[in-house]
């Protein structure tokens, strides 16, 4: 079986590249996701006033690796407390945002960021928003697997990068 979960974390390309990665990750995809514009493209989204953010919509096996799991995989991939950007990207559409499928993603999304909070381990305050899914675009063929058609199956440098835990 074969559940969904959906995640922002700025720029598509290096998400979609790490979460691809994950053993129980069968597909990444990358889109977009909570906007008012019915199939918005990336000059829309690029504009800021769709209010689209960049995501990734994944198909993962529960049985190889929980939605827990991969939560904390997208906190470890960029960073959750800057409002609107990551790096040299900025713009809504960069977002830091959980998309969830359901109330048990949800309570999950919510317990890790209280959790996280609580710690301290950021120093600032995340800015990570937790909102239902509505509906999610497909990007233009160009932006999938953007990695793997750049440097051919070679590893190359990605944007994103992965955090200690």
């Amino acid at each position: 079986m074969n559940l969904e979960a959906t995640f922002g974390a700025g720029c598509f390309w290096g998400v979609e590249e790490l979460f691809s990665r994950l053993d129980g990750v069968r597909e990444a995809i990358s889109g977009y996701s909570g906007g008012s514009l019915d199939n918005p493209t990336y000059e829309d989204i690029c504009t800021g006033t769709t209010g689209h953010a960049e995501v990734v919509r994944l198909h993962y096996d529960p049985e190889l690796i929980t939605y827990e799991e991969l939560v904390d995989y997208f906190f470890r991939l960029h960073d959750p407390t800057t409002l609107n950007r990551q790096g040299a990207d900025h713009g809504t559409q960069y977002r830091s945002v959980i998309f969830y499928h359901n109330e048990e993603q949800k309570n999950i999304a919510n317990n890790i960021i209280d959790e996280r909070e609580a710690s301290g381990i950021y120093g600032n305050p995340i800015v990570t928003e937790v909102s239902p899914v509505e509906k999610f675009y497909p990007a233009e063929d160009y932006h999938q697997d953007y990695y793997l058609k750049k440097y051919n199956g070679a590893p190359g440098p990605i944007c994103h990068f992965l955090r200690p835990k």
